[in-house]
């Protein structure tokens, strides 16, 4: 099985290693525009070689794990090289465009639009790490779209690696995912300038930053050139989801002027209630 995949940080770089373990007879191929991070994945052996598009051609998978502007770009061309028993699927955290974009291409059966929840703030080959995705949720979206056996072999790989199937089509996928995903992000990225604009007068306010400032800035950690392009692409959700958090930080905000402290006890008390619906999410 000759898997290719391009990008070999964090996300990519995980798939392979898992790939390799749950398949014996894989060989993984890195692609990368990043010749550094080429040569990293190769020497920690998380890709066995160095390849280009032009070797799609012998593909059986296709993994594309690049920034979703990036995604939309390469996609024709990644199809247009690939052969009729070859899956093409991306990891991308942003739907909608990239369906639209291949929704006509003459080998629009041989890709399936997927989006495993996971990650962590870092990235880079050396990010890469075993189990990434075991016991999280993978969506998937249109999969009637794609060919019956091919959509078996995309199955079977997201099987062996310990993953959740939810479908879903792409317009919801992205109007949720801009709620749980992408709006904690935008969170604790203004969260992380605020701090940093405030410790310009006061030198000693990273000491005294607890786990509870850590756990709430670590996705500010997150690669730009990952996040920018997904804000872009799910721009109408992203506002609509802002505009929604800003009149809670507004209303809270008045609630503390007006010394009502009885009301902010109830509305945290009222959002303790994702303690149950979060239950058991790593």
């Amino acid at each position: 099985m000759n898997v290719f995949i391009i990008g070999t940080g964090l996300i990519g770089g995980s798939f392979a290693i898992d790939i390799k373990a749950a398949f014996n007879e894989a060989l993984i191929y890195g692609i990368d525009q990043n010749e550094e991070n080429l040569n990293k994945a190769l020497a920690l052996g998380v890709i066995d070689n160095k390849a280009s598009l032009k070797g799609l051609k012998d593909a059986t998978i296709v993994i594309i794990a690049i920034p979703v502007d990036a995604t939309v770009t390469i996609i024709s061309e990644v199809l247009d090289v690939v052969s009729d028993d070859c899956l093409v699927f991306d990891v991308g955290s942003t739907k909608q465009k990239l369906c639209e974009v291949v929704s006509n291409h003459h080998k629009r059966r041989n890709y399936l639009a997927a989006h495993p929840i996971a990650g962590t703030e870092f990235s880079g080959p050396e990010a890469a790490v075993a189990n990434l995705y075991r016991g999280k949720t993978n969506i998937v979206c249109e999969v009637e779209k794609t060919a019956f056996k091919l959509q078996e072999k995309g199955m079977e790989i997201f099987s062996r690696l310990g993953m959740r199937i939810r479908y879903m089509d792409p317009v919801s996928h992205d109007k949720h995912i801009a709620y749980v995903s992408h709006l904690s992000h935008i969170s604790s990225f203004m969260l992380g300038k605020t701090v940093i604009e405030k410790e310009k007068n006061e030198r000693d306010i990273f000491d005294m930053a607890g786990s509870g400032f850590a756990s709430t800035v670590r996705l500010a950690k997150s690669s730009p050139a990952m996040w920018a392009p997904i804000f872009k692409h799910n721009k109408e959700n992203v506002i609509e989801t802002l505009q929604e958090y800003i009149t809670n930080l507004t209303q809270f905000k008045e609630l503390m002027e007006k010394d009502d402290f009885d009301e902010i006890y109830k509305e945290m008390e009222s959002t303790n209630h994702i303690k149950s619906i979060l239950k058991g999410i790593n």
